[in-house]
């Protein structure tokens, strides 16, 4: 069978409170918090855009999540234009109907949006590489109603797992078991092709009434629906690139990976040193200038930085800086004397004298004045933390004030 990468419409369910990743997500959607300096969903919308993807569709549901997403993206005019997509994408909205779960949101959007053609479910938390050719050959070769991406992985307790049969066909589906319980090491990557035809099962009786209890997770309920009464589900393993970056560990540990395996041109800013991955993002003149006071200080030992590095557009560095694995968010002030040791630094923060950053993700247009330490914390947006203060193994919410000299340990500050 024929098929064309412009007919496949991709469906990207963001439905949640993301709780896990808050104080980042409490005033904006997952999908759209900042990593490597640019909304997160970004990463997996160009991964498919640039195969030929042209139609995204985001399953929102609640005012955090159309927002964050409808005031980001608009209908695609400038995520083309940002990226060179011709002809452009187009982005489209779940009606406001207020979904019962992810499969619930692929149902409402198929149905709203008259889809007839594959369609494929990605996760606004995930970042992934995959051959989509691959894949979509693969599902209509096994004649599948639904495949699911799978992928090896150690810890498996915080996923769906599948047990195959020798043809890859998904015999059981165990949703977040206990490592020993575990069918395999296959784990649910929340990537799924779906055929035309399972909009007929999604009304089917059966599932009409899993509907009216509430029961309208893929992983939960549809997956074990489909696979109990005979449906032909097949795995699909990847061995490309993927994150659940659904925790602020996790959050880090892909900023590290992606800073240290992205092409030049997918960082998308200048190299600064020939042997090292550290660079330092802006096109107009005035944000070449401010790059170019940055190079001068690197080049002078004024600041050092080791393993990778990113700094965006129209940030000022000052001197005696050390800066580690970690990203420097757009128009961000970093003063004399600071550590910055595998952490995100958000767009639009100040970084006061003496401060030392590890570990942690500092949220947007914050204010960390003199002397502070920051280590294995989340600092929500537009928080100020006063000087001399220390902050381990903390959350702190947006809008938050601390005063000086505060000690704040394994606390979350609502």
């Amino acid at each position: 069978m024929k098929w064309d990468p412009a007919d496949i419409k991709v469906i990207i369910p963001i439905g949640g409170e993301a709780t896990r990743l808050r104080p980042l997500t409490i005033e904006t959607s997952k999908a759209t918090v900042r990593l490597l300096n640019r909304p997160m969903i970004e990463f997996s919308i160009l991964e498919l855009a640039k195969q030929g993807v042209k139609e995204f569709i985001f399953g929102v549901r609640g005012y955090i999540n159309y927002k964050s997403l409808f005031d980001t993206f608009k209908e695609g005019i400038g995520f083309s234009a940002r990226y060179r997509i011709k002809p452009r994408v187009h982005f489209k909205y779940q009606p406001r109907v207020d979904s019962l779960g992810n499969a619930d949101s692929v149902k409402i959007n198929m149905e709203y949006y008259r889809i007839e053609d594959i369609t494929l479910v990605i996760q606004g938390d995930n970042i992934f590489r995959i051959n989509l050719k691959n894949l979509i050959d693969y599902h209509l070769n096994k004649n599948s109603i639904m495949t699911i991406v799978l992928k090896k992985w150690n810890n498996v307790e915080d996923f769906g797992v599948a047990d195959l049969d020798n043809d890859m066909r998904i015999k059981r589906f165990v949703e977040k078991p206990k490592k020993e319980e575990a069918p395999s090491n296959l784990i649910n990557t929340g990537i799924y092709v779906l055929s035309p035809k399972i909009m007929e099962i999604f009304n089917n009786e059966d599932v009409q009434k899993m509907r009216e209890e509430g029961k309208m997770d893929f992983g939960k309920d549809i997956i074990p629906y489909l696979i109990e009464n005979g449906y032909p589900v097949y795995g699909y393993e990847m061995n490309d690139v993927w994150f659940d970056v659904g925790t602020p560990d996790r959050y880090l540990d892909a900023m590290e990976t992606l800073l240290a395996t992205l092409s030049d041109q997918e960082i998308g800013g200048k190299r600064i040193d020939e042997n090292k991955r550290i660079f330092v993002q802006g096109s107009s003149s005035d944000s070449i200038r401010r790059r170019n006071i940055i190079i001068s200080k690197y080049k002078r030992g004024r600041l050092e930085i080791e393993g990778n590095a990113l700094i965006g557009r129209h940030c000022q560095i000052g001197s005696n800086i050390f800066i580690q694995n970690s990203t420097v968010d757009n128009f961000s002030i970093i003063e004399n004397d600071v550590k910055i040791i595998k952490s995100s630094i958000m767009d639009r923060t100040y970084i006061g004298k003496n401060v030392r950053i590890e570990n942690s993700i500092i949220g947007r247009h914050s204010e960390i004045k003199d002397g502070t330490k920051i280590i294995d914390s989340v600092i929500g947006d537009d928080v100020t933390i006063g000087e001399e203060s220390e902050i381990v193994r903390s959350r702190i919410y947006p809008h938050r004030a601390i005063n000086s000299g505060s000690k704040i340990h394994d606390t979350i500050l609502t």
